[in-house]
Order: structure tokens, then sequence, then C-alpha cells
């Protein structure tokens, strides 16, 4: 006899549940954790931020704005982003419920039932599961660390069918902390140029480039017009549990993904608006501030690593490292696992793509102390496996907390 539920969508049935999620929730059971797992900044946003958006409550700014967020924000996004090159009008700006929520009705407006889309691999968990919601096709496209992750437009040619539609970028990496140089990007965007793909460019790490400058793909000849760049507030101005975020596309693109947004969503938090606005006018000296901590803990990290005996290549953006445990003899979900029972809770690399297995993400958005102390127990953690290699680590605690 079939239950009611067996009706239920079949694609959602078959998605799977975000892999990173479960490492927090086992390391949420148990004491003494140093997570080096979370994406987010250890930074609280700041005063003055905080501050605008206490004052536009008090003011009575409690309503909708504009389905495209209001006029001043888009105003300041659209300054904001000449650093970068890009030219964009107020119009050719919507401020989303986050980046995630960009990135959503971005597939959804340009993917069509069978469509592919290309997503160079490690890569945000989250990209899989939209392009499938949106209807398509996702198809990984390998990254090495040999070339620091970055991609290479060979591999890009090999994986592009007839069907191929939409490339997915995402630089600074998330997991991988890659950049791509302009020189990299104008090679790619000759791939894409000469094959008509759309490309959905996901620069929520732009402002944290380390090395050299960042670049948009949206800012090469011939590329705005099939690009659409996101972005938002979350890592660069430690705004992550407000979620504004913003995407820049053409107005044939744009006025589509609108669509979705005023009928799923209305409009961003007016209060998280005007506490955004206040950080473009006035947070360079707080964002430049907390890039400047990032660097530091991304050098302590990155050479606590290598220290230990793990290949680490250099990550240039994001706040994430990107080690090489293949030497240990685990699977990456072995070593997250087992880690657990020394108190460090990192990311296993497969569940960013298969091109992840034999990695750990670690993030360093954290303090320079938990850096330090969460380096000492993974060396200990390694030393153990060298010195008994034929014994596993025991399974980790589950004391509740």
């Amino acid at each position: 006899m079939s239950s009611l539920y067996d009706r239920l969508s079949p694609v959602v049935q078959t998605l799977p549940p975000s892999g990173i999620r479960r490492f927090f929730d086992l390391a949420n059971q148990m004491e003494d954790v140093i997570s080096l797992g979370v994406g987010e900044p250890d930074f609280v946003t700041p005063w003055h931020v905080r501050e605008a958006c206490f004052y536009s409550l008090e003011r009575g700014f409690t309503t909708y704005t504009s389905n495209k967020g209001l006029p001043e924000l888009r105003k300041a996004i659209a300054d904001y982003l000449q650093k970068f090159d890009l030219q964009y009008d107020p119009e050719e700006l919507v401020v989303t419920v986050g980046g995630s929520e960009a990135i959503d009705i971005a597939l959804r407006t340009l993917i069509c039932p069978g469509d592919e889309v290309l997503i160079p691999e490690p890569a945000y968990v989250s990209y899989r599961p939209c392009a499938v919601l949106a209807g398509g096709r996702a198809v990984g496209i390998p990254t090495f660390a040999a070339d620091d992750f970055r991609l290479m437009p060979e591999h890009l040619r090999a994986r592009i069918t007839p069907q191929s539609k939409v490339l997915i970028l995402c630089f600074p990496s998330n997991p991988t902390g890659a950049i791509m140089t302009r020189q990299d990007l104008q090679a790619i965007a000759d791939v894409v140029i000469e094959h008509d793909l759309f490309v959905v460019s996901d620069e929520i790490y732009a402002e944290l480039t380390y090395e050299g400058e960042h670049v948009s793909i949206a800012s090469l000849p011939g590329m705005k017009e099939r690009t659409v760049v996101i972005s938002g507030m979350s890592k660069a101005f430690a705004m992550t549990g407000w979620r504004i975020g913003y995407a820049a596309a053409p107005p044939e693109i744009l006025n589509l993904m609108l669509k979705i947004h005023q009928y799923t969503i209305m409009c961003a938090p007016i209060m998280g608006q005007k506490a955004a606005l206040e950080a473009l006018l006035h947070g360079e000296s707080e964002k430049r501030h907390m890039v400047e901590r990032y660097d530091q803990r991304r050098r302590l990290i990155v050479k606590g690593f290598r220290d230990i005996g793990l290949a680490c290549h250099e990550p240039k953006g994001a706040f994430y490292a990107f080690p090489d445990i293949r030497s240990t003899g685990l699977t990456s979900e072995q070593f997250a696992e087992q880690l657990l029972h020394y108190g460090v809770a990192v990311v296993p690399g497969n569940v960013f793509g298969e091109g992840g297995e034999g990695f750990v993400r670690c993030s360093y958005a954290t303090s320079t102390e938990n850096i330090q102390k969460a380096l000492g127990r993974i060396g200990q953690f390694v030393q153990h496996l060298k010195q008994n290699s034929s014994q596993p680590v025991p399974a980790p605690s589950k004391a509740a907390k």
C-alpha cells in the first residue's frame, strides 16, 4: 500500500542533506571541540552598522521596500562595484536575501529543463542542488592542487557538450581559497564566448583577496552581457545573519530574476538594507582590519599544516585552507570523523565534490588562539596515525555538552 508521502517531490527526496551540517551536528554533541568548519567570520558586525539598524527601527522603517531594494542601497552597491571595474546602473541590481537567494533565482532564470550546469570542483555545496532544483543537470569540472585549484581552460572544454549552458564560478573559492588572475579568467572567457555559455560568478569573497587584485570575469570584454555577478555583505562585512546579498546582471536577465524574487521573497528586510547601506558607506576601515587579521591567520594555519607534515597549497583568498590528508591513509570522512576524538571539527573535502576527496576544509575565520590550539591537536592526531598505522583511532565520543 502506497504512503501519502510517496507522492512528495522525487527531485527533493533524492537530494542529499548537506555534508557540512552533519559534522556541525556531531561537534555540537561533544565537549571542548574547536570548530574549523564554520564558514562565518568570528567578528561581530561593527557597532555603527548595528546602530544604523537600531536607528532605522526607531524612525519606523518597518515596511516593504521596492522589490529591487532601497534605491540608495542599490546606488551604493553600484558605486562600490566600480572598484572591481564593474559598471552597473542601480536598475541592473537586485537586493536579495543573502547571496544564496541570488544564486537560486539566477539559475532558475538561466536554466531550461535538461540544460547542463558546469561547476568547477571542489565547489560550494549548494551549487549542485540549486542546479538540480532549477531543472538542470550538474556537471563537475575537476580542478587540482597542482594548478592551485584554478579552473584550467582545457578542463572546461573537456566537459562542454551541446547541452552545456551555464558555468558557475566562485573565486576566491570556497572551499579551496583559490583565486583566478586576469590572465586565467581571460582564457576561461574565451571558451565561454566560443561556446555561448552564461556565467554565474559568485564573488562573495572578492574583498578577501590577499595576493594581487580581485578580477571579476564580468569586467572582461564580451562578458558583462552573459554574466550574473553575485555578492553580499556576509563575509567581508561580518554580516552573515543579516542575510543581505545582491545580484548584478543585464536587464534582460535581471528582470526575469526579479519576477521570481517578487513572487517568493517580495524584498529583503528593510532594517538589514539600512545596515548594509551604512556598511558600504562607512565600513571600509573595519573591513580592512578584518581582512588583515584573516591574512595573519592564513599564514599561521598554512605554515602549521606544513609543519605537521600535511601538504597544503597556499590559499590566496577567502578564509579556508584545504590541506591534503592523503598521506595519512584515511579518506576525508575518516579523517574528519576521527579528528573529532581530538577535539577539532573540520569538513571532509568529498562533500565539495569528487575532487575534494583526500582533503579537508578548515576555516581560519576564528581566533589565533583557537587556530594554534587546533593545530596542536591535529599534530597529535597525525603523529598518532604515524605511530599506530595499524591501529584505528577510537570512535569519537558523543558525550553531550
